[in-house]
């Protein structure tokens, strides 16, 4: 085939050049009837159409009001999140706030414990202390500093507020007033007295003493001063030093204030970070952006210790099974049980294959691993972390032990371990009542498509769904339990802010994000479909098809390849991708099919589906692409070279993938912010999925592009913004050297030098998208070149 893309030095010059400079090209007109502008231009100004969705919904004490960030309909692509308030009752208008307003409400707005009458809650707001009645909605301010206060919580007798500062725990009694310093956390290593010298030394001052009264009364003051001194250490508060090579990383105070749980933490040595050069500077200099280290490189570890708050005596924790010694990748501290006795801690090995819910006696003796989650691939799944303690005294967490995530509870030692829910679905999102009777779950029972809320008791039981509309539903529980601000979107309505009654009627819509050319115009609900994969399992997809916006087939189709790998795109909600949900009707309305794949890894699917990556990136994922394209040839008709591919960072690696390892499956693709080799991307997600790369070769050059990059044989773009952080500009320049060496000519480079990963300018956007169309356009299209 002639070179569509020959990439010689001066092109590759070119390249850049029409990313920086490159004309708008209105491409594209909007199917009949239609009142939108879908051209490229305006579908990349994104927000300004599909609007913002309203994000910290809060209710404010007594229910008067919900408070959410949010920007109004048609604001610029680039106008700043703000505070709103509105009513909780049809017909009411979000009003804007300003800045002291917004500031003098943070209190009201924030998060915290109550007491036990559920009368009083505590928060921390711009850094300070407040108690809020709960009834009254009326506020009392604790502390006004210029040291930031933190995670408030109330004593055992309810008496004192407990509080951090600085890394370390106080305790305010509320009567008075008065502030008690709990612990005094200190850097570097403890001080020790001077040891006695030994050997021909220690022979030397022996002699002195035994010869010298005036060494002898010189000895016998510094022995008093000593006494007197640790006598007076003895009433203070002791310091606490971190073990020798850690620091103290959190303290967290029993609420009987006689314990504390701390997390140290040992930094890895050695690390080295990668600096990405911003090049578009003000100083007009080349300017370094510190950015991340590579996987298999050095990590950090944590450990766990209990701290006796009247001896200052430090004691570590077994967080890893039952070894104390035992260090692991992170540790966080959960939840301390009401009576103050024991706390719970989420802990994760450092090979990432075990995870660990913890119960450790707040005064002596072993902790109790309440529950361990092992995996011979990787621990992860919905609500990873989701924990806490039920009134029963017994613990509650979130596993995928059954293949799915649910929630489970069990007795502090791990005995009398209960599934207090089950099914071929996972809990989304978990967290108890403030008078904990009950669960509030976010969950995909009905379907995986959807998300919806619904009411168990916390013991366990009949669960009851709350919301009605099919879609994602995001729910908030006003103060009195009887009404619900609730986020809500489907498949081709963006999220908008409902208040209904709790069991879901009465509903009325407060928030219209949309500008009016988008709510005019007729967008599509995409069908879901299931492909029949190789290995016989039904595979997700959402179909865009040209009759559905009234238009001829051209006789080709799109595949689109979502991001992140595990990340949920085939669903009745709002899409992550909205952009690109208004580019595949473009591509619809020019008489492509376009499918939207959940290929293996996605999330929504339990365990299973996320781990079919494992030690192989490109695999099973690339499959379900090529089935895919298969299903396409089969039930449309669609000549394999008529196939076209692209995506983003996890969606731009498939893309190569697909070019490098089946070409005969497609026939051009654009690949965006792609990793091209997994050596090189970071250790957290990395090493998880493919373990280290010093100690699994095989599993990293099977899954990354560039060892496959002489399999090119059809058309492709790249392009990369030039300061990405995550995907470092390196890895495509890399690619594009090894592209060079092979002689392969058509592909070509497209560079965004003020981009990181995730683009925000409209006029970058269309660059990038006007490319991915014209690649289409030429190659694919009813008169590209392979179509004759």
């Amino acid at each position: 085939m002639k070179s569509l893309f020959p990439l010689s030095s001066h092109r590759l010059r070119s390249a850049v050049v029409l990313a920086l400079f490159g004309a708008p090209v209105a491409l594209g007109a909007q199917p009949a009837g239609a009142s939108f502008d879908l051209s490229i231009a305006n579908i990349m100004r994104g927000p300004e159409h599909y609007g913002r969705e309203p994000a910290q919904v809060r209710w404010t004490a007594d229910g008067q009001w919900i408070y959410f960030r949010w920007t109004e309909a048609e604001a610029r692509w680039d106008a700043p999140l703000s505070w709103f308030r509105v009513r909780p009752t049809a017909g009411a208008a979000p009003e804007r706030l300003d800045d002291a307003h917004a500031d003098s409400i943070a209190p009201y707005l924030a998060s915290g414990p109550l007491t036990r009458d559920r009368r009083t809650r505590a928060v921390a707001a711009n850094g300070d202390l407040w108690l809020i009645d709960t009834r009254r909605g009326s506020a009392r301010r604790l502390t006004e500093t210029v040291a930031s206060e933190s995670d408030p919580r109330f004593s055992v007798d309810e008496r004192h507020l407990l509080f951090m500062r600085e890394n370390n725990a106080y305790a305010l009694e509320l009567s008075s007033g008065s502030i008690r310093q709990l612990t005094d956390v200190r850097t570097g290593t403890a001080p020790r007295d001077s040891a006695r010298a030994a050997g021909q030394r220690g022979a030397l001052v022996q002699d002195q003493l035994d010869l010298l009264q005036v060494i002898r009364d010189g000895a016998r003051r510094d022995s008093i001063t000593r006494a007197s001194r640790d006598s007076a250490a003895s009433r203070r508060l002791r310091p606490l030093f971190a073990p020798a090579g850690e620091r103290v990383a959190s303290v967290s105070v029993s609420p009987n204030m006689r314990h504390a749980i701390v997390t140290t933490m040992a930094a890895g040595t050695g690390a080295r970070a990668t600096d990405v050069p911003n090049y578009v500077t003000a100083s007009g200099f080349t300017e370094d952006i510190p950015s991340r280290s590579k996987v298999g490189d050095t990590q950090s570890r944590m450990r766990a210790w209990r701290l006796d708050l009247q001896t200052g005596a430090l004691s570590a924790v077994a967080t890893i099974g039952g070894d104390t010694a035992a260090s692991a990748a992170s540790v966080q501290i959960v939840e301390w049980r009401e009576d103050g006795d024991m706390a719970l801690l989420f802990s994760t090995t450092s090979d990432f294959k075990s995870r660990y819910i913890v119960s450790v006696p707040a005064a002596a003796g072993a902790s109790f691993v309440t529950d361990a989650l092992r995996d011979s691939a990787w621990v992860n799944g919905p609500c990873f972390g989701c924990a806490g303690w039920l009134p029963d005294g017994r613990a509650w967490f979130v596993s995928e032990a059954s293949g799915y995530a649910h929630v489970y509870a069990a007795q502090p030692d791990g005995s009398a371990r209960t599934a207090l829910t089950s099914g071929s679905w996972e809990v989304l999102q978990a967290e108890l009542s403030p008078d904990r009777a009950w669960f509030w779950l976010h969950t995909s029972e009905t379907s995986p498509f959807v998300r919806e809320f619904w009411r168990m008791p916390s013991g366990g039981g009949p669960r009851v769904k709350l919301t009605r509309e099919k879609g994602g539903h995001s729910v908030v529980v006003s103060p009195d339990g009887r009404r619900v601000a609730n986020v809500f979107s489907s498949s081709n309505t963006p999220p908008e802010l409902f208040v209904q009654s709790f069991d879901g009627a009465n509903r009325a819509r407060l928030t219209t994000s949309t500008s009016a050319a988008f709510r005019a115009s007729q967008w599509i609900a995409p069908e879901i479909v299931r492909i029949p994969a190789s290995d016989g399992v039904a595979v997700p997809a959402r179909i865009y098809t040209p009759e559905q916006a009234g238009a001829q087939p051209n006789g080709a189709a799109v595949i689109f390849v979502h991001g992140a790998g595990y990340l949920h795109n085939v669903h009745e909600y709002w899409s992550t991708y909205s952009r690109e949900y208004m580019f595949h009707h473009l591509l619809a309305s020019k008489g492509y099919v376009v499918l939207d794949i959940d290929y293996r890894a996605s999330a929504g699917y339990g365990r299973d589906w996320r781990t079919a990556i494992y030690r192989h990136m490109g695999g099973r994922d690339l499959q379900d692409h090529v089935d895919g394209s298969r299903w396409l040839q089969q039930t449309r008709g669609i000549n394999p070279e008529r196939i076209g591919i692209y995506g983003g960072s996890y969606g731009g690696f498939i893309t190569l993938m697909a070019l490098f390892n089946a070409p005969k499956e497609f026939g051009a693709g654009a690949a965006l912010r792609s990793v091209t080799d997994w050596a090189h991307y970071n250790h957290g997600y990395t090493g998880r999925i493919l373990n280290l790369p010093q100690a699994d070769t095989l599993s990293y050059r099977r899954s990354s592009p560039i060892f496959f990059a002489e399999g090119l044989e059809d058309p492709l773009l790249i392009a990369h913004g030039m300061v990405d952080t995550n995907v470092h500009f390196q890895d495509v320049v890399r690619l594009a050297q090894r592209l060079i060496e092979l002689g392969k000519t058509e592909w070509e480079m497209a560079l965004y030098p003020v981009e990181d990963h995730g683009f925000v300018r409209p006029d970058s956007w269309t660059d990038e998208y006007r490319r991915i169309f014209e690649l289409f356009e030429r190659t694919i299209g009813a008169s590209g070149s392979k179509a004759r």
